[in-house]
């Protein structure tokens, strides 16, 4: 049996099969953390990351998940080094101290790639959708980040960057 989760009962055993769409707007976003990510630990570390409040854990995971170097281009911005992303999350957390970072779906690697489709959840609610692309290192670092808006905030208007 499946519940909205996308979690599997058999035997006492569990199974993740994948998770439900939460971003449909007849279904009330889920309160359930998503999805667990197996068999990507740099997919753990990044989606730590973005919900990690504290500076001390920031550094700590932002050291255990980026390569030296590393670059992310969205339609938001264009970040080159870690530096940029923890203020970027610091930016975002300041304008949505309550908001979470959560995978909508069990992410998928091949080669020294991972795609992880993620939500953003403010206030209970579905704020936005998107899916990151990772580049992984050798060391299993994240070396890039190409991000998409699958389903951008109400509002928000197209961004180029150079």
């Amino acid at each position: 049996m499946t519940d909205t989760t996308g979690t599997t009962e058999t035997t006492g055993a569990t199974e993740t099969t994948g998770a439900t769409d939460t971003t449909r707007a007849d279904r009330p976003p889920s309160t359930e953390p998503g999805p667990t990510v197996s068999g990507v630990p740099a997919v753990d570390r990044y989606v730590e990351f973005w919900n990690a409040a504290a500076p001390e854990d920031q550094q700590r995971l932002a050291a255990r998940t980026f390569a030296d170097g590393v670059s992310s281009r969205t339609p938001i911005a264009f970040m080159r080094s870690v530096e940029e992303l923890v203020a970027f999350r610091n930016q975002f957390a300041q304008n949505f101290p309550d908001y979470r970072f959560r995978a909508r779906a069990e992410p998928e690697a091949h080669h020294e790639r991972a795609r992880l489709r993620w939500e953003l959840v403010v206030g209970g609610t579905s704020f936005a959708t998107g899916t990151d692309v990772l580049r992984l290192d050798d060391a299993g670092l994240i070396t890039e980040i190409t991000g998409f808006l699958d389903r951008p905030p109400e509002g928000f208007g197209h961004h180029e960057h150079d």
